[in-house]
């Protein structure tokens, strides 16, 4: 994951904007670091944005903080309340088990005493399919939707785009979104060698919007909302993949700045 992804994703949990999200985010990772054992930490500050590795950096002496603890550090650093802290700390573990591979988040995980659970909420390390609930939330925010349209369009966009990329891409893509989109897109996986399809920008939109029966105004909102949903849901390899296939003129009218 890269940088801006990972203070995109803190930026939206803690729902702050980028300098705080920054200030954020070193507050917590370099209090991780005084509580994780090197060994660990080590693994995880390998893996991590390279804003950031400095951040997971060991720190003498070793500190067994608890949550309680651990929040009024971050607090303290950050100079806001412990219920903000709270949602600093929150947001900056998210990002992180993003950022990372399983056994590198479960090794620093495991080193953690069970009052963390509410910190560590809906963290996940990377290559593991987000929630069904927690993607549609993302884009309702970013739609401005409630749940059933997000639902609807995130399934018009989907099968838009088993229909513009290659099938092997497909074939990745299902194995990182969550299960419940496979139906969607398993009618264009069966053929893993069908090549990329030639679309242009305004034919993707006009065919979402005919599956989402929605007008051509409202489709290119929702491919914005949903394709930034997926960028912020799969590995960085498997987007990158994705956004190789694309012209530039879809990055372009449809990748969050």
């Amino acid at each position: 994951m890269d940088d801006d992804r990972f203070f995109s994703i803190v930026e939206r949990e803690a729902g702050v904007d980028r300098e705080t999200a920054v200030a954020a985010a070193r507050a917590t990772l370099v209090t991780l670091a005084q509580r994780v054992h090197a060994g660990p930490l080590h693994k995880v500050q390998t893996q991590a944005p390279k804003a950031t590795r400095s951040w997971l950096s060991s720190k003498e002496p070793h500190e067994l903080l608890d949550a309680d603890a651990f929040v009024a550090r971050v607090a303290e650093r950050t100079e806001v309340d412990p219920d903000t802290a709270r949602r600093y700390v929150h947001a900056a573990l998210l990002a992180l088990s993003r950022a990372v591979t399983a056994d590198a988040w479960e090794d620093v995980v495991r080193e953690l005493p069970a009052d963390f659970g509410p910190l560590l909420e809906g963290t996940r390390p990377s290559g593991i399919p987000m929630p069904l609930d927690e993607f549609l939330q993302w884009v309702v925010d970013r739609a401005g939707a409630d749940r059933d349209t997000a639902l609807r369009a995130t399934e018009a966009v989907l099968e838009t785009l088993g229909e513009r990329i290659a099938g092997g891409e497909v074939d990745d893509l299902v194995k990182e979104l969550p299960p419940e989109f496979r139906p969607v897109l398993d009618g264009w996986r069966q053929h893993s060698s069908r090549p990329a399809q030639e679309m242009s920008l305004e034919e993707f939109v006009r065919r979402i919007a005919e599956r989402e029966g929605v007008p051509v105004d409202v489709a290119r909102a929702h491919a914005r909302a949903v394709l930034n949903t997926v960028r912020d849901a799969v590995v960085a390899k498997e987007w990158h993949d994705i956004e190789s296939e694309l012209p530039r003129s879809y990055l372009a009218e449809l990748a969050e700045p």
